[in-house]
């Protein structure tokens, strides 16, 4: 997982609530192999004008938003069922960070632990950002990870994050890796509780309890 810590990015507004995962990515490219990346099929349902507003007139759309690397968009975005997919679809196409309101529970989770940074905030400033994006030809914002900053133009945002997915985000640390800093008291542990235990060590696997 790749280090999070500033983002200076090209902002494609979708003022949509309720967009679920499988509007994210239909089910129908579930089956593909992860090294086939999906952002190709990010929001293959759902047309270009519907998705997506980045403030310009549709015939230079489509290359904007290839462009973009941030995405505004409204509550309870990411809902509906769990699929992994939904954070990689986004990924490959380029996004490092999501705004809105509120996520999907699954979602949110999901999106911290591949290195997306979801960001919640209120709706009163994802509705300001809409206003600019479709104002303005290209919107660009800055995220500060470590500050927990949003700024663009002469706006400026604090927004919250849980202190555990900051770190792993700042350090690039994934659940694994995390827990992999911890190796010499793992291996410490189970020294001891082989000690006290030996007749536990020879025990045919599934047979511990």
């Amino acid at each position: 997982m790749q280090r999070f810590h500033k983002h200076r990015g090209l902002v494609a507004a979708m003022p949509l609530a309720n967009v679920d995962t499988d509007q994210i990515i239909p089910a129908r490219y579930l089956h593909r192999p992860r090294e086939q990346g999906f952002g190709d099929v990010l929001f293959a349902d759902m047309s270009f004008k519907e998705s997506i507003q980045v403030g310009i007139d549709d015939s230079q759309g489509e290359e904007v938003y290839s462009n973009a690397t941030i995405l505004v968009t409204g509550e309870n975005f990411g809902c509906g069922s769990s699929r992994e997919h939904a954070v990689w679809a986004l990924m490959d196409a380029g996004f490092q960070v999501v705004i809105a309101p509120s996520f999907g529970d699954i979602f949110f989770g999901n999106a911290l632990k591949n290195g997306l940074l979801a960001i919640k905030v209120s709706e009163k400033f994802t509705e300001k950002l809409f206003s600019e994006a479709k104002s303005q030809k290209d919107l660009i914002i800055n995220v500060d990870l470590p500050t927990q900053i949003i700024e663009f133009e002469r706006s400026k945002i604090e927004f919250n994050i849980d202190s555990f997915w900051k770190y792993a985000l700042i350090e690039g640390l994934s659940e694994t890796a995390l827990t992999m800093q911890l190796e010499n008291e793992i291996r410490a542990f189970e020294a001891k509780h082989a000690n006290h235990a030996p007749w536990l060590q020879n025990l045919p696997k599934g047979t511990e309890e």
